[in-house]
């Protein structure tokens, strides 16, 4: 394949990045990789030597005549400290879409999805406050299951990205917006990706996983502890009223 992959969604996880990846997938403009979360730019094995294999990643891809842009969904690939790198040297004019979610909601529904496929048999209490512990098991690289609360701490990731691409190359997105004023946000990303407006998506949720249990209280506000000053830099970074984070 001649073309590189133009774009990628890069999390974060449990933010609404399967829903986005499945409308683009309708688009008659864009060729997405054959399934949602290829992780290339995360796994070690695949940079472990010069040069990189590109046409195992290109493998993935099946553009056709109509398709002016590939892109692919990975979201790790903005927690995974690597990846941003190797993204820039694969193609350093990539185009790098990102939606952010509560923190606190996003560490609760990432537990409950770990729960649901049998991964975590911890409480999310105990899970929370065992997960530095937890995540020394696979230093010097990141847990892939129990990040619950690491994967949230979303500004220095930007940071990282921002490091190897421009802003302007960046489309920072709201959860919340993706939801709630779903035609305007996807709106936005054509408009960022360059391509032409489409309209009539359904807007119904896209692959809710229905929760288990509910936070309690105290879990919350133990949450709120935790984020609280990440929030208000989030808040700053990106000038953003994040006051509905906040969780009482």
């Amino acid at each position: 394949m001649k073309k590189k992959i133009n774009f990628l969604i890069v999390g974060a996880q449990k933010s609404g990045t399967t829903a986005l990846d499945a409308y683009l997938r309708l688009h008659p403009e864009i060729c997405m990789a054959s399934e949602k979360e290829v992780h290339f730019f995360d796994n070690e094995a695949f940079f472990a030597q010069e040069p990189v294999d590109y046409s195992i990643y290109h493998k993935t891809f099946a553009p056709n005549a109509r398709h002016k842009l590939l892109g692919e969904c990975t979201p790790i690939y903005m927690y995974w400290h690597d990846a941003p790198k190797r993204i820039w040297q694969y193609n350093p004019e990539m185009k790098i879409i990102i939606i952010l979610r509560n923190p606190i909601e996003r560490a609760f529904s990432h537990w409950n999805m770990e729960r649901c496929r049998n991964a975590e048999h911890l409480s999310f209490w105990d899970a929370i406050s065992n997960e530095q512990q937890r995540c020394q098991e696979t230093l010097p690289f990141q847990h892939r299951v129990f990040s619950y609360l690491d994967r949230g701490f979303y500004v220095k990731q930007l940071q990282k990205i921002w490091q190897f691409f421009p802003k302007q190359n960046t489309l920072v997105l709201r959860h919340e917006d993706l939801r709630k004023q779903h035609s305007k946000t996807l709106a936005d990303v054509f408009c960022f990706l360059g391509i032409e407006e489409m309209s009539g998506f359904d807007e119904q949720v896209v692959f809710s996983i229905p929760y288990q249990s509910e936070m309690t209280q105290q879990e919350k506000m133990l949450l709120l502890g935790i984020f609280r000053d990440e929030i208000l830099n989030i808040e700053r970074l990106l000038d953003w009223d994040c006051s509905d984070w906040m969780i009482k």
